[in-house]
């Protein structure tokens, strides 16, 4: 089986919301990665729209899609509430590895919802658009 890989826009937007996070640094949240807060914040945004068990298993098949890409991600598993655990041992490779799981889990959102849905929601939790300028240049 070939697993095509993510669109490079939503891989460059998985970034771009990996180093919001990054530059976050919120105190309140050290604990946690970046990689990690943002699957948090996709968690609760999504869930509310196809409920729990439609995130965790939008998140199951990202995570299969991008293990075949990225096979650092066998040690991540999702929890029964579809939150994700062992992200943080995916070692060097992990900001790389967090870009692939999270472009994966956004072109299946893309898929099932719309880019434009897709994109309203994620500004709820990102709100600073700054994130999105690139995307919209490059539609244009």
């Amino acid at each position: 089986m070939s697993v095509t890989p993510p669109n490079p826009m939503l891989r460059e937007l998985a970034q771009r919301l990996l180093a919001y996070e990054v530059a976050a640094d919120n105190p309140s949240e050290a604990n946690s990665s970046a990689g990690l807060r943002v699957f948090e914040k996709l968690r609760r945004l999504f869930s509310t729209l196809v409920g729990s068990s439609g995130f965790r298993s939008l998140l199951a098949r990202a995570l299969t899609l991008a293990k075949a890409q990225d096979p650092h991600l066998s040690v991540a598993k999702i929890k029964p509430d579809g939150s994700l655990e062992g992200l943080s041992d995916v070692g060097k490779q992990g900001h790389a590895a967090e870009v692939m799981l999270i472009a994966q889990l956004l072109g299946l959102l893309v898929t099932f919802i719309g880019e434009g849905l897709m994109l309203s929601l994620l500004l709820d939790a990102w709100p600073d658009l700054s994130v999105f300028e690139t995307l919209e240049e490059k539609r244009s």
